[in-house]
């Protein structure tokens, strides 16, 4: 009797080597949401899906079903973005990335939304070269709202003031604050980047990096976005601590080599 086959776009999350040549892969994709694949064969010098099988590589990917197990039997890669693999931060940083998508995505649910923003994050930092910091905010937010934790950013929670000269983010609560109103687990803010937040969280997925922001300013959505999502999900997160570790041993942090709002 044949496999059912299944032709899916899917990027490799995570990769875990086993007996023989095999790998075992968490691949992302659109229709089946989080999937495990077995990858038979695949760190073999002759296998022709090497390269498919490796972290955040984006391919075509025939899966047949056996045994309960989807097999990974032929795939061809469509983006491998080595402007990220060329550099050991954003490599890092593209790592927190899948080590987060994979936290928060479910195996059987629809996914499109989730892999086109790991996707277009991959390419603001490769391609577009935008501020590191800056990406990774909008990442985490967008993240996080995509997935039901979305930040109630409209106005302060207590007085309703919709535009606080100083606003700050309840983290425990998800929600703005004026200064005034207060708050024990509150980050400060500023207007811009309360505008920048807000932009990412209600704003348009393709125009999610076109906004500009100061290094002070990148450093504090930086600090409330992180901040956001260890608390919503209650866990560090290993790559994030090494990419962090990383940017305290650079000379001078990345911010980018544009500053247009592409």
């Amino acid at each position: 009797m044949a496999r059912e086959r299944t032709v899916v776009k899917g990027i490799v999350l995570r990769g875990v080597d086993t007996k023989e040549s095999d790998r075992i892969l968490t691949v992302l994709t659109a229709e089946l949401g989080k999937v495990a694949v077995v990858a038979k064969g695949a760190r073999s010098r002759r296998s022709r899906i090497t390269a498919a099988t490796q972290l955040l590589v984006y391919s075509d990917m025939v899966l047949s079903e056996s045994h309960g197990w989807q097999i990974l039997s032929e795939a061809n890669t469509i983006a491998l973005f080595d402007g990220v693999r060329q550099d050991v931060e954003l490599l890092s940083l593209a790592s927190y990335f899948a080590e987060l998508t994979e936290s928060v995505t479910l195996e059987g649910t629809e996914s499109g939304e989730i892999l086109s923003l790991l996707l277009n994050a991959l390419y603001a930092l490769g391609e577009l070269h935008k501020p590191p910091e800056q990406v990774k905010a909008a990442f985490e937010l967008r993240l996080m709202s995509l997935v039901g934790f979305a930040p109630l950013l409209d106005g302060c929670a207590v007085c309703g003031e919709e535009d606080p000269a100083e606003p700050v983010l309840d983290i425990r609560g998800g929600v703005l604050r004026c200064r005034r109103c207060g708050g024990e687990n509150a980050l400060s803010l500023t207007p811009g980047v309360l505008a920048a937040m807000r932009h990412v969280v209600y704003g348009e997925a393709k125009r999610l990096y076109s906004f500009t922001l100061p290094p002070e300013d990148q450093r504090r959505m930086g600090l409330a976005a992180e901040s956001y999502v260890r608390a919503m999900l209650e866990r560090a997160f290993r790559t994030l601590d090494f990419y962090k570790s990383l940017r305290v041993m650079s000379p001078t942090p990345k911010e980018g080599k544009t500053t247009d709002n592409q």
